[in-house]
């Protein structure tokens, strides 16, 4: 690992963190809250990909809904109007949007295969992002002179790595040069998670052999045509399952690459110096001795 010891971490001139784990665990809340220090570069993967590697997509998903209206139809055909993302750290509903649900389309659904297509296009901007986080880290000193950098990583980072695999190419050199940190969170997290979401179900990302198997799933349960699936209710039957096919790979992610820290515990910093020790006292106090 980048710091091998508390002593390390403490005494390296230039932090550089990456979070990883579920979300609404704390990622950007802690991103948040060390960038406001004005001493740490917030990136955020899940925003590079929505302007950088998805926002033509998006943008593209906007008109075409625009072009079914004969008044913004005409408007946009004359460059009367100008239709954009307004995707920030915070508000990420553009992508959500754009990635949509697979099902009925009058209730907001698309067909199963352009869910697919759509899958697709995430993951490779997802790999794209996260490796990008590597020339920022290093912009983030040389051209805007912070002296620290903080990754938000995308809660399927998981999805797009092998972490048993000492070459995977994304973790390999992002643990070379900057700390993966996951967020874990306990079984109560994550039944309140899945409580939050059935409230209001929103796209996700998935692994695409896992997502054909959640989908054949339900339409063999659910007896079910495919152009009959309410869209919500499929997003809530694969969100738990979801959840539980990640919770190992996080793991294996922290163990092999990185370190663990406690969403109780980050819940309870209230400054930046607060995080800069939880990580301090997650660290060994002594490096492992060379075999």
């Amino acid at each position: 690992m980048l710091y091998e010891t508390t002593a390390d971490w403490r005494a390296a001139p230039h932090k550089r963190i990456a979070l990883f784990g579920m979300s609404g665990l704390g990622k950007t809340h802690v991103s948040n809250l060390m960038r406001q220090t004005g001493d740490w570069f917030h990136y955020s993967v899940d925003f590079r990909i929505g302007t950088r590697y998805m926002g033509e997509h998006i943008v593209d998903n906007f008109k075409r809904e625009a072009m079914r209206n004969p008044f913004l139809r005409e408007l946009l055909m004359t460059d009367s109007i100008y239709i954009a993302s307004n995707i920030s750290f915070n508000n990420l509903s553009p992508l959500s949007t754009y990635l949509g649900k697979p099902g009925d389309p009058a209730k907001g659904g698309i067909p199963f295969e352009d869910y697919v297509i759509r899958q697709r296009q995430h993951r490779a901007a997802e790999v794209a992002a996260t490796l990008d986080a590597l020339p920022f880290a290093t912009k983030a000193t040389t051209i805007y002179g912070y002296p620290h950098f903080i990754c938000d990583t995308s809660g399927s980072l998981c999805e797009v790595v092998t972490p048993n695999d000492p070459n995977d190419p994304i973790l390999n050199p992002l643990s070379a040069n900057i700390l993966p940190i996951w967020i874990r969170g306990t079984q109560t997290h994550v039944d309140a998670l899945c409580t939050r979401f059935a409230r209001a179900p929103k796209p996700m990302y998935y692994q695409e052999d896992f997502l054909r198997t959640v989908w054949d799933q339900f339409l063999s349960e659910h007896q079910i045509q495919a152009d009959a699936v309410d869209p919500d209710a499929f997003i809530r039957y694969g969100f738990r399952r979801l959840l539980d096919h990640r919770l190992p790979l996080y793991e294996a992610i922290a163990q092999n690459w990185g370190v663990t820290i406690d969403a109780d515990d980050v819940a309870k910093i209230q400054t930046a110096h607060d995080f800069e020790e939880l990580v301090a006292q997650t660290l060994p106090a002594t490096a492992k001795a060379a075999i």
